[in-house]
């Protein structure tokens, strides 16, 4: 029988580090030529196997591959895109099962997060349901932080160094203005629903540089005269504060500060916009000039600050993912695996799909201080390490050199299809 090829595709948010685990993906792949032929890339996630808009990653050198591990983004174009239940739209699965026949794709791996397990897993029980062979591996990866069972997600430790090294560097800045100007400064990090990005802000505070910091979690409900006490209180101490919000939080009729009735790709409130509402609320009620600002792409695009230990991460995930489905696995998702805080180590597990679509994994209430405002040691001690260690990008005039692929097209075989 003729070795298969692997289709590779991401989804859903990109971060800094997606590209990392690309690279583990196809440079492990390249390695066992005797058992992987080719390997294609979805343009635009999995829009690219139902659209037969395929990638073929060969056509780029090895130099470029290796690239990747320094390249933020999705170097293949990243979709919103979540197929529905085999019942509900046949023919997309119909489709996939002829684009993978006419490219010899036997392999499947997709790189997202909770949405991305769920299509990824869809897509196992192609072999089951419709009697086309296919093995799917899921590579995880989300800034949120949220899939549950591995110990993090690849993407998180550079968004949480982001946010943490921001929040410091502002709390400075407001700290020399307090006298006469900002006395408060709200910055808006992404989480949807759970909070580990703004729980990262609180690092930003340590015993040798303490700071006056106030997060707002999604996980407790926003009390509007609890928080402007607090903010209150603060600045009256230290004279200013930063405050971290986070685009999730509710109030305690459970709706989102931030939501304008907006919906995306995913059916999921299109958020964003929060820390004005926040600042406002200080303003109005206690009269402290203040300054803004929300990290947005920001936050998951800075591969020039990522952390080294999310980079090894996300390249050991990719590699893993393809060591998986040459054991023969299927419907499966490489994980980290914690062994220890002090000194920090880590391994590479293995987690059942099923147990993974469609799960959210939020801030245990023992990571967040009794008042709701902060971390505590246990969520200090889980956080730290994920953002340990430099590795940055080669720099020419200034500025990071980032790769861009060929991305040559596959000739198509078949006919259009519309998604």
């Amino acid at each position: 029988m003729a070795k298969k090829n692997a289709f590779y595709a991401q989804s859903g948010g990109v971060t800094a580090v997606i590209n990392a685990s690309a690279c583990g993906v196809i440079e492990t792949a390249r390695k066992h030529k005797d058992k992987i032929g080719k390997v294609y890339a979805g343009r635009n996630g999995i829009i690219g196997a139902l659209t037969e808009d395929l990638i073929d990653t060969g056509k780029d050198s090895a130099a470029a591959i290796a690239a990747l591990r320094y390249t933020p983004s999705g170097a293949f174009g990243s979709c919103r895109f979540k197929l529905k239940g085999l019942e509900e739209n046949k023919l997309q699965y119909e489709r996939l099962i002829e684009v993978f026949k006419a490219h010899n794709i036997g392999y499947f791996f997709y790189n997202g997060g909770g949405d991305s397990a769920d299509t990824c897993l869809k897509v196992s029980q192609l072999s089951e349901k419709l009697g086309y062979p296919i093995q799917a591996i899921h590579v995880p990866k989300t800034v949120d932080n949220d899939l549950p069972i591995t110990d993090c997600c690849p993407g998180f430790g550079s968004v949480a160094k982001y946010v943490a090294v921001s929040v410091r560097e502002a709390s400075f800045d407001v700290a020399s203005m307090a006298k006469t100007s900002t006395k408060v400064f709200v910055v808006e990090v992404m989480g949807r629903h759970a909070g580990w990005i703004a729980a990262a802000g609180g690092l930003a505070s340590d015993k040798d540089c303490e700071l006056p910091i106030i997060i707002l979690f999604p996980e407790i409900a926003f009390n509007k005269e609890k928080f402007l006490a607090q903010v209150d209180a603060t600045v009256k101490k230290h004279g200013y504060c930063s405050v971290v919000v986070s685009e999730g939080v509710k109030g305690e009729d459970g709706k989102f500060l931030s939501d304008q009735g907006v919906r995306d790709a995913f059916g999921h409130a299109q958020l964003g916009g929060v820390a004005p509402v926040v600042a406002n609320m200080v303003k109005d009620a206690l009269g402290y000039k203040f300054h803004w600002a929300v990290a947005d792409y920001l936050q998951r695009a800075a591969r020039h600050i990522a952390s080294r230990t999310d980079v090894e991460q996300a390249y050991a995930l990719g590699k893993a993912a393809v060591e998986l489905a040459l054991k023969g696995e299927n419907a499966v998702m490489p994980i980290i695996a914690r062994l220890s805080d002090k000194p920090y180590k880590w391994k590479v597990g293995v987690a059942q799909l099923k147990h993974v679509a469609n799960v959210e994994k939020m801030m245990p209430r023992d990571f967040i201080s009794k008042d709701g405002f902060g971390i505590t040691d246990k969520c200090r001690a889980y956080l730290a390490p994920l953002i340990k260690g430099e590795d940055y990008p080669f720099y020419k005039d200034g500025l990071p050199k980032y790769v861009r692929l060929k991305n040559a097209a596959v000739p198509r075989k078949l006919g259009e299809f519309k998604v």
